[in-house]
């Protein structure tokens, strides 16, 4: 038995014990040290680097770490064995996400406003936003020795006869607290609960004087980010927002990588512990903190995501769902409660699945194509979900047609060597000038950079291409100081020299990260244009585009056109309209007509099946070309 040391970058050290041979990330990840690793350590993302401080790893050196860096001591962690004992340096990428959770300032008011508007839009379509919850002011007569009705019946009695209930049901938290609740308040009261038809549950007892809301929470659960909003029950105004790192992403960027850990001993419940124990829990804490509400106020929460979220969320099997012919275990599940999940709110309090519709469209696209309202419009729409998955729904008020393609994770910075998510030190925008070829860049948290996120892969690979630095086969044609070139003739675009960047090392889009990024749009183009072939449609019919997902809000969509990501419609049938998911989920967390016509808008969605589709691989194979091998269907792409 060995003694491994991980020196977190700027953290405490970490000391835990491992066999000889054991794999170093395998190690990290049964620690809970997060080592950021994409590919989930199958040495295809060149991500998990560690450095070797002290004694020694069996470490194979593969094409991601340079001689130079290599001799500095930098390993991937996932091709390294343990064979004495060692200290190594994890940079604190992944810890830094994961446990970064950051609060929106709703002080400008313009969080709040997207939400009010999103409000006003749906209520236009005669959806009311209203539930069920209420509270009672209730004054009791107090107890003597000629009456000595117990508390529950003396509360009972005088909510049926204000309620005009015919059933009143004290929760046993309320119970558990209801003899307090009554002696420290002289009997007058703030009941706090939900009105069904003919009978009252009470879920809360306060003193009458306490005017805290009654909350609902909204989470929207990305295999990369989790958001989520804490809003007012009875007004639907928006008390806090937050988001932070899925703690499942030291298990893989993909969901495939996940599900293949899931199938390992313990998997399932490393997954369900990583979500909830450290995601979720503080997640929800620090709404109720920011918001000063206790957490026992919030009634009910409402979750979004994609069905193997949802599946390891529950601790359900999600093996099927990756496996011909894909059936998940669930697509509605609506017996949850917070107790059973052990969130920090009211353990009464009914959890809500937005529901699935296929093995890779999940309830988060459910939230998202009902949050744009495309099921009320008579225009044909195009709904399109950038995130680890493409998903896409295509329709009006009269049909809904959706799928999803493997994107992998590309658009969040994996697959890319100087990727990374959209976090401070992110390059989120790129212009490169024709003539000199020298790049103008825009750093969120502006700062040196320390890599490329989403949109700013798309910007760099556009403006490469626009410039004709890149050829339409993804390969370098021009030369001049930002263009290297390895030992193996392999190409790669400097966007930041070592001196000009936060880490100290280059940054730099090479020939294969073009090549990864070029399948990712090919596949969403190809699902869009099968899906629309399916149909009988031609691009010109599409009225409108919604682009949602956590790309970034400066994605530029005349780029996407520009490399044949998006169909070459004009520029003002496109909306950015954000995280559709979190919206559709705060919709259904107020509204109990919204959750009802949101899961009829899932049943209503025709799911289509791409990887059993004929003709689709045809269509990849030719848009994995920029902007696609028919450039005539690009006309745009030639424009300045």
């Amino acid at each position: 038995m060995f003694e491994i040391i991980f020196q977190i970058e700027n953290g405490e050290p970490i000391s835990v014990s491992a066999n000889q041979g054991d794999n170093l990330l395998e190690v990290a990840r049964s620690s809970n040290v997060a080592i950021d690793a994409p590919c989930s350590g199958n040495a295809s993302c060149g991500k998990c680097r560690v450095k070797l401080l002290e004694g020694d790893l069996d470490s194979l050196q593969t094409a991601h770490i340079s001689q130079e860096d290599y001799d500095a001591g930098w390993r991937l962690s996932c091709c390294s064995k343990v064979t004495g004992n060692a200290t190594v340096l994890v940079p604190d990428i992944a810890f830094a996400y994961q446990q970064r959770m950051k609060t929106a300032d709703l002080s400008t008011g313009e969080e709040v406003a997207i939400f009010e508007e999103l409000q006003a839009e749906i209520k236009n379509t005669g959806i009311s936003f209203c539930n069920e919850f209420t509270t009672v002011d209730v004054q009791l007569s107090e107890p003597t020795l000629d009456d000595t009705m117990p508390d529950n019946e003396r509360l009972e009695q005088e909510l049926l006869k204000m309620t005009g209930a015919d059933r009143c049901k004290i929760s046993l938290p309320a119970m558990q607290n209801l003899a307090a609740a009554l002696r420290n308040s002289s009997f007058h009261v703030r009941v706090m609960g939900e009105q069904k038809e003919d009978s009252f549950l009470v879920y809360a007892i306060s003193p009458a004087a306490d005017q805290t809301p009654l909350c609902a929470i909204a989470i929207d659960i990305g295999t990369t980010t989790v958001s989520a909003v804490l809003t007012d029950l009875e007004t639907g105004r928006l008390l806090s927002k937050a988001s932070a790192g899925n703690g499942q992403i030291r298990y893989g960027a993909d969901v495939i990588n996940r599900i293949v850990e899931q199938t390992k001993p313990g998997g399932r419940k490393r997954l369900q512990k990583a979500i909830l124990d450290e995601t979720l829990f503080p997640l929800i804490q620090l709404l109720c903190k920011t918001a000063k509400v206790a957490p026992d106020h919030v009634m009910r929460v409402v979750l979004s995501s994609n069905t193997t979220m949802n599946h390891l969320l529950l601790g359900v099997d999600a093996g099927p769902v990756r496996m011909e012919p894909y059936i998940p275990s669930f697509f509605h599940y609506n017996d949850l409660y917070a107790a059973h999940l052990s969130l920090p709110v009211h353990p009464w309090a009914r959890v809500f699945l937005a529901p699935n519709v296929g093995s890779y469209v999940g309830g988060d696209i459910t939230a998202g194509a009902f949050a744009s309202l495309i099921w009320n419009k008579e225009e044909f729409s195009l709904f399109i979900d950038l995130g680890t998955n493409g998903e896409i729904v295509f329709g009006n008020n009269e049909f809904l047609m959706c799928c999803a393609c493997s994107a992998g994770p590309a658009f969040e910075g994996g697959d890319i060597s100087c990727g990374m998510r959209a976090t401070d030190g992110a390059i989120e925008a790129v212009t490169i000038d024709k003539e000199t070829m020298e790049p103008v860049l825009t750093v969120i948290g502006k700062q040196k950079p320390v890599g490329l996120c989403g949109s700013g892969i798309i910007d760099v690979i556009a403006e490469l291409y626009r410039t004709s630095i890149l050829g339409a086969n993804g390969k370098f044609t021009r030369e001049g100081r930002r263009i290297a070139w390895d030992r193996h003739g392999m190409g790669r675009y400097i966007l930041a020299f070592a001196s000009e960047s936060e880490t100290g090392r280059e940054i730099a889009i090479t020939e294969v990260d073009i090549d990864s990024f070029i399948r990712a749009k090919g596949a969403i183009f190809s699902a869009v244009d099968t899906m629309l072939a399916a149909l009988e449609f031609e691009t010109d019919m599409i009225d409108h585009v919604y682009v949602a997902g956590g790309i970034g809000s400066g994605i530029n969509i005349k780029n996407a056109v520009r490399i044949g990501m998006f169909p070459d419609v004009e520029l003002e049938k496109f909306s950015y309209i954000g995280n559709s998911s979190l919206s559709g989920a705060y919709a259904m967390a107020l509204s109990d007509e919204a959750r009802q016509k949101a899961a009829e808008v899932a049943d209503s969605m025709t799911y289509m099946e791409l990887s059993t589709h004929p003709g689709y691989m045809d269509r990849f194979v030719a848009a994995c070309f920029l902007p696609h091998t028919d450039a005539g269907r690009f006309p745009s792409s030639f424009q300045e």
